[in-house]
């Protein structure tokens, strides 16, 4: 029997191409993009459902929330795949830097808000990472909005970095109730992701250049492989993976208090945005 899988950043790319492919083994996928036109198209093009959410604001997060709440009774995957690297710090209509939010602070909001019906169904996390987390990444927990230091790239894989942390902090707290949860690199990918970026990376996406990196459709197919998966027979649950291999992650990544802290600090944000 099929999964009923949502993918958030489904609407082009990694999320796209891993749409096809769960649909293509039998699976329910459910589409969530920020362009109507795109999301619309993809989901279309498999015959599945979809939703439109920008996650540059989290009164769209919570709307996204309670349709998905409203329409599925079982979710048994959770894909966090929403994300991007953009160019000059900007704030978000919440007041928070656009990386952090998009990419971190908005899945987190989403999960949480579907927390008892993913404790429910026994579901899997599945929260897209980088390497990059392990390369660039620093969490300060004094400054997760940039405003004393800020990078395009820094902050990109940061937020990445605090993917990971939700991940392992998710699995503290619910494994026991059931959720399972996993953080991955899928390669360094040809898409749109970085085409806000004015750094080196967004240049290098913009180029021919790009031909050389992992293709969507071979990262989509990582994405897949732990949607379809079986935690603790595929995968190990609350652990970082670089495409299908199990990885060693930032040192961060492994400090409990910082997750924790992290976490809280999370909730007494989306809480300040109502």
């Amino acid at each position: 029997m099929g999964k009923t899988i949502v993918i958030t950043g489904a609407s082009d790319g990694i999320g796209a191409a891993a749409a096809a492919r769960l649909t293509a083994s039998g699976h329910q996928v459910v589409v969530v993009g920020r362009s109507p036109a795109k999301t619309r198209q993809v989901a279309e093009a498999i015959d599945a459902d979809y939703f439109v959410a920008d996650f540059a604001e989290l009164a769209q997060v919570r709307t996204l929330a309670d349709e998905l709440l409203a329409t599925y009774p079982t979710i048994d995957v959770l894909a966090n795949n929403a994300g991007g690297q953009f160019g000059a710090r900007t704030t978000t209509v919440d007041g928070h830097e656009k990386t952090f939010q998009v990419n971190y602070l908005a899945p987190f909001l989403l999960t949480t808000l579907l927390l008892e019906r993913l404790i429910e169904s026994q579901a899997t996390v599945v929260n897209t990472s980088s390497i990059g987390s392990k390369l660039y990444g620093h969490v300060d927990l004094a400054d997760l909005d940039s405003e004393r230091h800020y990078g395009a790239s820094r902050a990109y894989c940061t937020s990445k970095l605090e993917n990971v942390l939700f991940t392992k902090e998710l699995h503290r707290r619910y494994h026991d109730r059931g959720i399972s949860t996993v953080a991955f690199h899928p390669g360094v990918v040809a898409s749109n992701f970085a085409g806000e970026a004015t750094n080196l990376m967004g240049l290098l996406y913009r180029t021919r250049l790009r031909n050389l990196l992992t293709s969507s459709q071979t990262a989509g197919g990582f994405l897949a492989f732990f949607a379809e998966g079986t935690p603790g027979r595929d995968w190990i649950p609350g652990q970082y993976y670089e495409k299908t291999r199990l990885a060693t992650p930032a040192k961060q990544a492994n400090d409990a208090g910082l997750a924790k802290a992290l976490w809280q600090r999370s909730e007494e944000l989306v809480t300040a945005t109502r």
